[in-house]
This record gives C-alpha cells, structure tokens and sequence, in this order.
C-alpha cells in the first residue's frame, strides 16, 4: 500500500485527490495540510511514502518548502501538483530535490503512474519536460531569460509581476527591503529589462504567473 500525504490550500483539490486515489487499491490517503507549515510538520509526523504538494502555497513558496522538506525528511519523494506549465517549473523543482512535476490539469490515470514512480524512487517527468531536458544537452541552445535567474530570483521576479511591493516581497519572505531590493537589480539586470512593467509584461507572455 502506498501511504499518500496531501498538501494543497484548496479544500475542493484535496477532496478531489482523495477520491482520485481511493480508487486505486494500492494507494491510501493518510493525511493532509492546507498550508506550508502543517506540511511540514506532517510529512515529519507521518509514516508516508509519497507527498503530493501545491507550488502555490498561502504561506510559502512550493521551492522553498521542498527544500524545507528535503531537509527535513531527505528519503521522502515529493511529486508537485502545480497549474502552471511543466516546462516554467519542472526543471528547477528536480534541481530541488523533487521527485517529479505535475500539472492539474492531467488525467487521473497519470498522476497514479506518477505516484506509483517516485513511490519506488523513480523520478516522474512528462513527455514535455522530457524533451526540454534532452534540449538542456544541446550545445548552443538559446535557453529563456528566466532560466538564468536563482531559484529566490526567480520567487521575486514572480512577486514583482502579481504586483507586490518591495515591502510586501520582504514581509512575504521574510527579508530585508534591502536585500529584495538587491534581488530586483539581479533580475534587471541578468533579464536586460528597467522596469516591473517589463517584468510583469514577460511573466505573462511566458506563463509564470497564474
């Protein structure tokens, strides 16, 4: 039996994930969060084999509490559930120490193989992601500019472009205004661009933001 977490801050998802699984007789929900924190504390508290986390948690970023999670609970696979495209996240939550990446938008049938992959420690890639891989390989390929910035740069750049302020980025994060400020510069600057409109403008033609 495959000992599933749940850790997504909407109800109707959660709900929707626990029926999905108990159709499969191998698999058995065994516990669930709404929030980064209780996440964290049940993956440490519960005996499970796979958690199934949202990228976009209320509190916290999903990089962020993987890394937590790594940490935390190092032999846990993590397969993320995300709305956004596999192709603006996947290759960073692998970097991070997922096990794979997942959208929502993906039949039932596929998230149980992803389940049952990283449940034996496989790691779980869709056909897309796979061919993005394979292209990473490629000599001179021309990579976006996004793919240049640090997993933290790349958390900002999102914040900028939902258009927090650099006051509401570090209260988000709980960092200094200074070292947000210090991040936006990188941004700027590895993105060739002067403003948040710029930034705002580029996250969504490329799908960064929901």
């Amino acid at each position: 039996m495959i000992r599933v977490l749940i850790a997504d801050d909407h109800v109707v998802v959660r709900h929707g994930l626990r029926k999905i699984l108990g159709e499969h007789s191998d698999m058995s929900v065994v516990g669930e969060a709404n929030n980064a924190t209780e996440a964290l504390a049940l993956a440490q508290n519960t005996k499970a084999d796979v958690l199934l986390l949202d990228i976009t948690m209320p509190d916290k970023s999903g990089l962020d509490i993987l890394k937590d999670l790594k940490r935390a609970k190092p032999k846990l696979p993590v397969l993320i559930l995300s709305m956004h495209p596999e192709a603006q996240f996947a290759v960073r939550v692998l970097r991070a120490g997922g096990s794979g990446y997942l959208t929502k938008d993906a039949p039932p049938e596929e998230l149980a193989r992803a389940i049952r992959k990283v449940a034996t420690g496989g790691k779980y890639v869709g056909s897309l992601l796979a061919e993005q891989l394979a292209s990473m390989t490629e000599a001179n390929i021309q990579r976006p500019p996004h793919e240049k910035l640090s997993d933290r740069e790349f958390q900002v750049l999102r914040l900028i472009a939902q258009g927090k302020t650099l006051t509401e980025i570090a209260a988000i994060l709980a960092l200094s205004v200074k070292t947000i400020s210090t991040y936006r510069a990188r941004i700027l600057d590895k993105m060739n661009m002067k403003s948040n409109a710029e930034i705002a403008r580029y996250t969504v033609e490329h799908k960064l933001i929901e």
